[in-house]
């Protein structure tokens, strides 16, 4: 049940509810450093789990909605997962109502770099491990009690650990990072990422979110 108080801060969608057309997706390659709204509480302590993006792409930017574009695993996974009571469907925009679940079950999203691209692999080095420390830094005051990080090519660039291995971390190994929040890196959900499908990546949710839980 949505709480009747509850209003957002996030933008509609640009597009105004409609599905982005080939151009729609060409005027949202830009270099703004904040394409989309994150999905975050008002006050500090109160999600079980932020999942971070590598960063928006050009469908998800065009409707300012996390992993919106059809063909993303993302939110069938969280679902199968038990972690939404519904499908959410993003793929015209983040509803209210929606972000208001999201948020009432502990769960909250944002991404490495705000920079929307077509592809992930199209941000640079640099880029990457600026939006890392940037993460780093929010995290005083976002105070979740788990981080989610979705890409190990990125975290690896992003936080110089080329050896790391998806699942939980060690949290000092990475500089400045809080001690009393967890910290996974799970794979990355769209649909381009051949080796994890709906039920893989579900299973992995489960397993980070039972981390949290114990």
């Amino acid at each position: 049940m949505i709480e009747e108080s509850f209003i957002s801060s996030r933008r509609p969608s640009p597009l105004g509810g409609r599905k982005p057309t080939k151009d729609d997706l060409a005027e949202f390659a830009t270099d703004d450093p904040d394409a989309i709204d994150d999905v975050l509480p008002g006050r500090p302590g109160e999600l079980s789990m932020l999942i971070v993006g590598i960063n928006p792409g050009l469908w998800t930017a065009a409707v300012n909605a996390p992993f919106a574009r059809p063909g993303n695993r993302f939110w069938p996974s969280l679902h199968q997962a038990g972690l939404t009571d519904h499908l959410v469907d993003a793929s015209l925009g983040l509803s209210v109502d929606d972000e208001a679940h999201l948020l009432s079950h502990g769960i909250g999203i944002t991404n490495l770099v705000g920079r929307a691209t077509t592809r992930a692999d199209e941000l640079g080095k640099q880029e990457l491990k600026d939006g890392a420390a940037h993460l780093v830094h929010r995290l005083a005051e976002i105070r979740p009690r788990a981080v989610a990080i979705a890409g190990i090519t990125s975290f690896r660039t992003g936080y110089s650990q080329p050896k790391t291995q998806l699942g939980q971390q060690d949290p000092s190994l990475i500089d400045g990072w809080p001690d009393d929040i967890a910290l996974h890196v799970v794979p990355q959900p769209s649909g381009l990422n051949a080796h994890y499908q709906v039920a893989d990546l579900a299973r992995i949710w489960r397993e980070v979110w039972g981390s949290i839980e114990d």
